[in-house]
């Protein structure tokens, strides 16, 4: 029974691979320690350049600029079907402006992204503890960085990036699992003191600051709360990792509906100029996901939309984030060949709205991937153009990806 059960998972694992990538890499870098595999670990490593053109930029700089927007390994490894520990290190968005003379000291150097220890109750369900990504909200909030569809993710999507986790990563616990169709994944967990949102509530009276942990302390603002919940109407996704897959480039027939939140008591703060007064963040999602082969030599479709009500308390406009609502969707098509090399143009439209102002915060993109081996080894070639206020960004970018 425990062969049996090895070799389901690993023709899991290896199911998830071909549907990222190329068949002939198999089931990747992966170090056996026993002789039917139930003991190994797996070895993941990625790579994504940027060549950047922005048509806003100050006078004194240059339009263009070169930069490593992620470089990561992720390992984990398994003993049997009982005990997993997974950890993700790596750094983001490197670039001249922001390198060391020595390599450290600094913000885009490498840290943890992931770090976890998982005990299975169950062939379905688990629990687990650590630095995770086991994610409330929306599918993109869980969203891989291996396998975008677009070139990067829709940046209000990773709704708490900085403000309560790190880098999208809450230190806390976690249960996930399948009951059939049906997928769940629910956290609790710490919110962290130094946010982002690093304003002084004193010297802003009548803002709203995301900083109730920092001001009321962890006993009245220390937890958050999260869950997303999903049915596969048609092929199941795998949910070993807690990462979603952009696009499964029509090796899979997929349609799922999903819902989720995320609760932070107390989160936000604000002064009248005498007292501190705080404010529960909710923030809730719905959304649709569909990727699916169009028929023989017919192409791929995907596409994916989502709608967000974000709370983060009264007004409240910091950066990427606000009080309001958001609307987002992309959608993209791969064009049939025999060949290896594939073709797939998309498009991608988000539209934020806050109440904290009257205008819209818009992203428009369009772009195409290149596929040499699958996502193994693509080039992502995209326009994107913000308009904000009296604000508007055209930006182009040429990605080149490699992961192993």
């Amino acid at each position: 029974m425990k062969k049996i059960l090895c070799i389901s998972l690993l023709a899991l694992l290896s199911s998830e691979m071909f549907s990222q990538g190329n068949p002939d890499y198999g089931s990747g870098m992966k170090i056996k320690f026993n002789e039917d595999g139930s003991n190994y670990m797996r070895i993941i490593a990625w790579g994504q350049m940027y060549a950047q053109y922005n048509d806003d930029v100050p006078d004194e700089q240059k339009s263009l600029e070169f930069s490593t927007r992620r470089a990561r390994i992720l390992t984990y490894a398994q003993f049997g079907s009982k005990f997993l520990i997974l950890a993700h290190f790596g750094l983001n968005s490197l670039n001249a402006d922001n390198m060391s003379p020595v390599g450290k000291d600094n913000s885009a150097q490498l840290f943890f992204h992931d770090f976890w220890l998982q005990y299975s109750l169950t062939k379905d369900h688990a629990i687990g503890t650590g630095l995770h990504y086991w994610n409330g909200i929306s599918r993109l909030n869980n969203q891989s960085s291996l396998n975008f569809l677009t070139l990067d993710n829709n940046r209000q999507s990773w709704s708490t990036l900085g403000l309560t986790d790190q880098f999208a990563r809450h230190q806390g616990v976690y249960a996930k699992g399948s009951i059939d169709k049906f997928q769940y994944r629910v956290a609790i967990n710490e919110s962290i003191t130094n946010g982002l949102d690093s304003r002084n509530v004193q010297d802003n009276v009548g803002t709203t600051i995301y900083a109730g942990r920092k001001e009321l302390g962890s006993k009245d603002a220390g937890f958050n709360y999260a869950g997303y919940f999903e049915y596969n109407f048609l092929d199941q996704e795998s949910n070993f990792l807690p990462y979603k897959v952009g696009t499964y480039l029509g090796t899979k027939k997929v349609f799922n509906l999903g819902a989720g939140f995320f609760l932070h008591p107390n989160g936000t703060v604000r002064s009248n100029g005498t007292t501190i007064s705080s404010e529960d963040v909710s923030i809730f999602a719905v959304d649709a996901f569909y990727d699916a082969p169009l028929g023989e030599n017919k192409g791929a479709i995907t596409a994916y939309a989502v709608y967000q009500n974000n709370d983060y308390g009264e007004n409240y406009l910091y950066s990427a984030y606000g009080t309001g609502s958001m609307l987002y969707g992309h959608i993209g098509y791969m064009i049939p060949t025999e060949k290896l090399t594939k073709l797939q143009p998309y498009v991608s439209f988000a539209s934020n709205s806050y109440d904290a102002v009257d205008d819209n915060r818009n992203v428009f993109g369009i772009g195409t991937n290149l596929f040499m081996n699958g996502h193994n080894s693509k080039l992502t070639l995209e326009y994107k153009n913000e308009k904000f206020g009296s604000s508007e960004t055209g930006t182009l970018t040429l990605q080149a990806m490699i992961y192993l």
